[in-house]
């Protein structure tokens, strides 16, 4: 339950919202922009499309309790899900193509937040940058307080989740649940 998760101290942040521009460690020109895209952007339908075509791209392996789905119908629902009302995402993009994905759910009084980096863009500083831009936006939107599960083995994931903030929480199972508290803009 939300209201016994204990969060860190120490504020995280603060972090810059979307939208971002920046050189990854590939030389790749990515942008970073919120989800629904604003007016003079590119159309929710469009980026929905190119969110569908990167889940289904998405490597199997690199799924993690079940998430993001395999089949096109079930992406398609899940999708609908985290991007309806009371949530906020942000997608990094080379060009038209949908190189990753973070969003921030709604669970009582704090967002659980989940970020996904399509397999060829991995390793490349995207990550960072995502979770920084999504993490300005929610507190840019009056979000407080964020919580995560990783899976303890994937070390890059829970090295990303540290470098911004995030502390181990509760760390029985399989799993680590980590939270950060985000600092307020002023």
């Amino acid at each position: 339950m939300s209201g016994d998760r204990i969060y860190p101290d120490e504020p995280a942040g603060p972090f810059e919202p979307p939208p971002t521009t920046f050189e990854d460690r590939e030389g790749r020109a990515i942008e970073i922009r919120p989800y629904p895209p604003d007016a003079d952007g590119e159309s929710g339908e469009a980026a929905f499309e190119s969110l569908v075509e990167m889940y289904l791209a998405f490597d199997p392996a690199d799924r993690a309790q079940g998430i993001p789905p395999g089949r096109e119908s079930d992406v398609r629902s899940w999708l609908e899900t985290i991007l309806g009302d009371g949530g906020y995402n942000v997608i990094a993009w080379e060009g038209d193509t949908a190189a990753g994905h973070a969003t921030l759910v709604p669970d009582g009084d704090a967002y659980e937040l989940a970020i996904f980096v399509l397999q060829a863009y991995q390793g490349a500083g995207i990550g960072t940058h995502l979770m920084e831009a999504l993490l300005g936006h929610g507190a840019d939107n009056g979000v407080k307080n964020v919580w995560l599960t990783v899976e303890r083995w994937n070390r890059a994931a829970v090295g990303l989740y540290k470098k911004v903030g995030f502390e181990t929480s509760d760390a029985e199972s399989f799993e680590l649940e980590m939270t950060a508290r985000l600092a307020t803009p002023e």
